[in-house]
């Protein structure tokens, strides 16, 4: 399977499209506000991300007299102007993804969980920093952004958020906010990442190998992305493997980190069940999407 890689989109169209959801959005009496880089370029920066992929937009469901209902038929709303719309629902949230003018936008709408709700790739936010958002002046208009936005930054981007990173730069930061992650009661639990095989708890696996084929001994951390699942880490073994047990076909963040090299994959689409082959690409070192290749012909036994 070829992996695909971010683009940046076109901060003109971009741009248009933030002003035309936000019509939409406040027409229908809906309170949203900007997050993830889009709130990060318009506070830090006053300006669209020069290298950002998307629109990140997002909203709390149970706030502001949001309902998944509402939500919804904002959804239909969005069709009849000419987006294509897609809503996928978890535990975490109801997730709108919506794409015009080959522009992709993100609109979710979070749940609250123990008075927090869990933000891609599943940090925790109080929800005190979404029940009175801030009002700030961005591309000519007024948008709302987490209060005190500084706060929000910091625990999306880590204590440097001022400083711009590209793709590659920032990632590193978010997995350590995750590592020290609690889970609230209910929640998935660990995934039981292990460099050993034990049948009655590992379904999968995922070998790692170098940019000539070889197996390598690496760091290996994965977590979900849509459910609560918290970051587990571990070694491959001598053949380069690590054997896992996911909760559910979900979108994962898989960090892979051997000698002087280190990948962040942020979009992995990972089932139950399936065995996976990682290998790097040297023409593109980060920004890679659905990067694992399915081992669909290989059994454990054969590892």
């Amino acid at each position: 399977m070829q992996s695909t890689v971010f683009e940046p989109m076109d901060r003109t169209t971009a741009e248009a499209l933030l002003k035309e959801a936000k019509q939409i959005l406040d027409g229908l009496g809906l309170v949203f506000f900007l997050r993830h880089g889009t709130c990060l370029g318009a506070v830090r920066d006053n300006a669209l991300i020069e290298w950002d992929d998307d629109l990140d937009i997002g909203s709390v469901l149970g706030l502001h007299g949001l309902t998944e209902k509402l939500a919804r038929g904002a959804a239909e709303l969005f069709k009849e102007h000419g987006f294509e719309v897609t809503v996928e629902e978890n535990e975490l949230n109801l997730s709108v993804s919506l794409r015009k003018l080959d522009t992709q936008m993100d609109w979710t709408c979070y749940r609250i969980i123990d008075d927090k709700i869990y933000q891609w790739p599943v940090v925790p936010f109080p929800i005190g920093l979404h029940r009175n958002l801030k009002e700030i002046d961005f591309l000519g208009e007024k948008f709302l952004v987490p209060n005190p936005p500084e706060e929000y930054l910091r625990l999306k981007y880590g204590p440097e958020w001022r400083i711009p990173k590209r793709a590659g730069g920032f990632e590193q930061e978010v997995l350590d906010l995750m590592a020290g992650m609690k889970l609230p009661a209910g929640s998935h639990g660990i995934m039981g990442l292990a460099s050993k095989f034990e049948p009655h708890r590992h379904t999968g696996s995922l070998r790692i190998l170098d940019v000539e084929g070889r197996p390598v001994g690496a760091q290996v951390s994965v977590a979900a992305t849509t459910v609560l699942t918290g970051l587990e880490s571990s070694r491959t073994d001598t053949d380069g493997y690590v054997y896992f047990s996911l909760p559910e076909d979900a979108g994962y963040v898989v960090s892979v980190q051997y000698g002087d090299h280190q990948e962040i994959l942020y979009l992995e689409r990972l089932a139950p069940g399936v065995h996976y082959v990682y290998e790097p690409d040297p023409q593109n070192p980060s920004g890679r999407v659905d990067a694992l290749r399915n081992r669909c012909e290989a059994s454990i036994d054969d590892a």
